[in-house]
């Protein structure tokens, strides 16, 4: 059966979300055009505000809706310690594990010549600038794949000298693979058993 335009031109839209192949995409769409038009307004509306709302912390990189985040502005969190994540979804998947009790700084990517994106690309000099305020330790909890092990060794290097040690998470995260797939156990002892990054 041909569906109506509008609704393919929907499945086509939700099938550009992560984790949503073509088959949940349709059922979605299905399911949203069927629904009761005041609950879908709704959700049209919230996504809409939390786009509208939703901005990086200033100073860390993470995801807010204020000018800091509130990782940033919790006078309990270590401020000595620097967790280097690649993209704002890290930070939520350490938070999840509950071991980690520093700061953070969101590099916004990773080194990666064949894609395009070099150092200056990234938030590489915000993280140098943070090292002024009594860092003592840049955990760097990068992706293993290459671009993440390139990046790590970069930013070892770039950071020597600084006076704060540079660790890396331990490899207790499964190769090639991001922190958004590990869970709570994983990470925590990946934390726990984290090395220095030597250039």
């Amino acid at each position: 059966m041909l569906l109506p335009a509008s609704i393919t031109a929907l499945t086509e839209a939700l099938c550009r979300l992560p984790g949503i192949g073509p088959r949940s995409a349709e059922r979605l769409a299905l399911h949203l055009v069927q629904s009761d038009a005041d609950d879908v307004r709704r959700l049209a509306q919230t996504l809409v505000q939390a786009r509208d709302k939703i901005r990086l912390c200033s100073l860390c990189g993470a995801l807010t809706e204020t000018e800091l985040c509130p990782l940033c502005q919790d006078p309990r969190r270590d401020p000595s310690i620097l967790c280097v994540v690649e993209r704002p979804l890290d930070v939520f998947a350490l938070e999840k594990a509950g071991s980690f009790r520093g700061r953070y700084h969101v590099l916004g990517g990773k080194i990666s010549p064949l894609n395009g994106v070099e150092p200056e690309d990234l938030r590489i000099a915000q993280l140098e600038s943070r090292l002024d305020g009594g860092v003592t330790e840049v955990i760097v909890a990068l992706s293993t794949d290459v671009e993440g092990d390139a990046t790590s060794f970069y930013l070892a290097r770039r950071l020597a000298g600084k006076g704060a040690k540079i660790s890396r998470l331990a490899h207790g995260l499964p190769a090639g693979s991001g922190l958004e797939f590990a869970d709570e156990v994983t990470l925590s002892r990946a934390l726990e058993g984290r090395r220095e990054l030597t250039p």
